[in-house]
């Protein structure tokens, strides 16, 4: 009796000496979430990849991600699902500025430390927000736009998100400066950031006839798309002035090919968004606002020394 009872202790104290060592070794990770517009497209993909590589840096951090798919409906839905798992810290990439800020409120008001990336929202019930001067983005290439048309001819404005203060800030920024060139007639069509979207646009531009003699695409990958077009009905890329945004390493090429005329620099963010998240976790207090520098233009004479964003 005196074994079995000797075992049966031994059995019953063994896995709370365990856990009592798991305990004392093991440190709870803050879980970070980041709920992304869509995949799809490119940036917006690498945006993630590089937020979840540098989450692997901290030993503190687990990290998730979700796929709205463009869907703003699926995206509120994923932040709810975020708040319901009492995420740490919750990441926001959105495609709607307004639709987004019940559930945007609610994180907040959950005690959840919310990091708005890239693209804003219409509440100020966040942690901090972090992005780029994008009416600057804008008028970096409306300038250079000018110079090279020398205030003459016909541009397209291809716009990304209309929903979306990115797309708002770079089309302000860049028709303020085209108000100084009133020989400059400025068409606008949408491209949603994605090749296909821009595809098509630019399709219907040939179509109906109508010709242009420089383009602003507010994302590199949708010049991709008119790059495509030309192609296509053997008009040559380069005999157009081109000027993109983001400088992803298909820009790259495509500079150094003269198929595109240049990209403004435009950084992901993710690693800003997790370096923020890890001040937070030590306990600092953020700015309301964090600002990273987009204000270099890549050109041919520069192309060689910049590394693409992705």
């Amino acid at each position: 009796m005196r074994v079995v009872l000797c075992c049966l202790f031994s059995v019953l104290i063994l896995p709370f000496s365990l856990l009592l060592a798991d305990n004392s070794y093991a440190e709870e990770k803050a879980l970070i979430a980041f709920a992304q517009d869509t995949l799809k497209n490119d940036f917006r993909r690498a945006q993630v990849m590089e937020a979840k590589q540098a989450a692997q840096a901290h030993n503190n951090m687990r990290f998730t991600y979700s796929d709205a798919q463009g869907r703003t409906s699926l995206l509120i839905h994923q932040i709810e699902q975020f708040i319901s798992r009492q995420v740490d810290i919750l990441i926001v990439g959105t495609n709607d500025a307004q639709a987004v800020v019940p559930v945007i409120n609610k994180a907040h008001s959950a005690g959840i430390k919310v990091i708005i990336l890239d693209r804003g929202v219409d509440t100020d019930q966040y942690t901090t927000f972090i992005n780029s001067d994008n009416r600057e983005i804008g008028a970096i290439a409306g300038r250079y736009i000018a110079e090279q048309l020398e205030g003459k001819g016909r541009a397209l404005l291809l716009e990304g998100i209309l929903t979306a203060d990115v797309t708002q800030q770079r089309s302000e920024g860049f028709l303020k400066v085209m108000q100084d060139y009133p020989d400059i007639k400025v068409i606008r069509r949408t491209g949603n950031y994605l090749r296909k979207d821009a595809l098509i646009e630019m399709e219907k531009l040939l179509a109906e006839g109508i010709q242009v003699d420089a383009i602003f695409s507010e994302s590199d990958s949708m010049l991709s798309g008119v790059r495509a077009v030309l192609t296509k009905h053997q008009i040559d890329p380069g005999s157009i002035i081109m000027i993109g945004c983001d400088y992803i390493s298909e820009a790259q090429a495509a500079i150094r090919a003269g198929s595109q005329t240049g990209s403004v620099y435009f950084p992901l963010g993710g690693k800003a968004a997790i370096d923020a998240a890890a001040r937070l976790l030590a306990g600092e207090t953020l700015p309301k606002h964090l600002q990273i520098p987009a204000d270099l233009l890549v050109t041919r004479q520069n192309v060689n020394h910049v590394q693409p964003v992705f």
